[in-house]
């Protein structure tokens, strides 16, 4: 008796879903109010800050990558630090698994030791 009246209520909300006709269903699609937010439109906080950032070429919190140079001793690679050295890992081809871990000092350029890409230190200050 009860699965007959559940049956009947659920063909009763069908015929008038029906009746009303296919604008008045209720749509429950992220389509309909203009399709998958962007990445921009639903970024809050920190990471809202570090994209607008990004659109004005800046990077306020060195998350971005550093600028890739030849990595000649003319044109060495920078490395940002607050201190007098940092350590650094160079990947010295493409498709190597392997990290060269070396430390460098502030002053001249210093080479990898395995590849021989130069890097220099550069004092770095906080933006804030």
């Amino acid at each position: 008796m009860a699965s007959r009246l559940l049956r009947g209520a659920g063909a009763l909300a069908v015929q008038a879903l029906r009746a009303c006709g296919p604008a008045r269903v209720a749509a429950r699609s992220m389509a309909t109010g203009g399709g998958v937010p962007t990445d921009e439109e639903q970024a809050t906080g920190l990471e809202r800050e570090i994209m607008n950032a990004a659109k004005d070429n800046m990077d306020p919190y060195n998350v971005l990558a550093p600028k890739a140079a030849p990595g000649t001793k003319e044109e060495p690679n920078l490395v940002p630090s607050i201190t007098d050295k940092r350590i650094v890992g160079c990947v010295c081809e493409e498709d190597n698994s392997a990290v060269i871990w070396f430390w460098l000092h502030k002053g001249e350029t210093q080479r990898c030791p395995n590849c021989g890409t130069h890097y220099k230190l550069v004092p770095q200050q906080f933006s804030h």
